[in-house]
């Protein structure tokens, strides 16, 4: 709310840009927010019906993440860390992951494995962030990435 000046003001500012996106991130708490719907899987019902965006990410915190694709709905567990710092950062490390496997596969070829090896590996780098104080130079390496990933064998 500190960018706006009123809710109907970032509303309607947030509907434009779902409108004109084929990509949307958007955390549980947004959607709760935009839809006024508590249940996440009716308020993404009721954004996908009203904006036509291929692909919805949806973070979710310690709950992990879920992708909206087609007819696809999966989800990923979260990679939860014992020494977490802070989580600032972990949701723009996401979206950079998940955008590293879109522009490697393309948004038309994706499928079911794809997507939860995407949101798999997208929650293990956010996870690391977690760990790590500061926004510049703590974006872990791919093999940091795999390396957890293997560690928890989710």
């Amino acid at each position: 709310m500190p960018l706006w000046r009123t809710q109907e003001e970032a509303k309607e500012q947030a509907a434009y840009g779902f409108a004109h996106c084929d990509i949307l991130k958007i955390s549980d708490n947004e959607i709760q927010w935009f839809t006024g719907e508590e249940d996440l899987d009716t308020g993404m019902k009721k954004l996908r019906h009203q904006y036509e965006i291929p692909l919805i990410l949806l973070s979710m915190g310690k709950e992990g993440s879920r992708a909206y694709y087609r007819d696809l709905r999966i989800k990923a567990a979260p990679y939860l860390q014992e020494n977490t710092i802070e989580t600032t950062g972990a949701g723009d490390t996401f979206c950079a992951c998940c955008l590293h496997f879109i522009l490697n596969c393309g948004l038309d070829g994706l499928n079911k494995e794809i997507l939860t090896e995407m949101l798999k590996f997208s929650n293990a780098a956010a996870s690391i962030i977690t760990t790590r104080r500061g926004a510049l130079r703590v974006m872990p390496t791919k093999k940091e990435i795999k390396t957890l990933m293997d560690e928890y064998m989710i």
